[in-house]
């Protein structure tokens, strides 16, 4: 079996934070989705729980922390080219994303920019150069 890695993240309107992710290109999984939780796959190795404040307590002792007034993580999601940056952007804009919470990221080779989802967390959109990943000479 392929090794995933889930990201799990409580939200405070589970409906608004779906639109989001499928907006960031994420597709429900109803297998471990219910009314405190919704799984969005962004690949077959990458899933992100989204879980109402209720349903994370469930999992932890600790408390649920603010992400729109302190960083917590900061989670980097690649695109296929550079134009799909911008492109995901704007969906995300549209399902209620915030733009550009970070400074946008220029280096040639790699191309990012950063979009808050409903609770604060932010996301890098990025894209880098194939043959800058495959060790050949970069683009500038």
């Amino acid at each position: 079996m392929t090794r995933m890695i889930f990201i799990n993240l409580p939200v405070r309107d589970l409906s608004a934070a779906g639109k989001f992710y499928v907006a960031i290109g994420g597709t429900k999984n109803p297998n471990f989705s219910d009314e405190r939780s919704t799984c969005m796959l962004l690949s077959d190795a990458i899933g992100v729980m989204l879980l109402t404040h209720d349903r994370y307590s469930g999992f932890t002792s600790r408390k649920i922390g603010d992400a729109r007034r302190e960083s917590q993580v900061l989670i980097a999601l690649s695109v296929e080219t550079r134009d799909d940056v911008d492109r995901t952007l704007e969906k995300a804009i549209a399902a209620g994303g915030k733009a550009d919470p970070n400074p946008v990221q220029e280096h040639g080779f790699m191309y990012s920019r950063s979009v808050e989802d409903p609770d604060g967390y932010v996301w890098e959109i990025m894209w880098m150069d194939p043959a800058f990943v495959s060790g050949e000479k970069p683009t500038s």
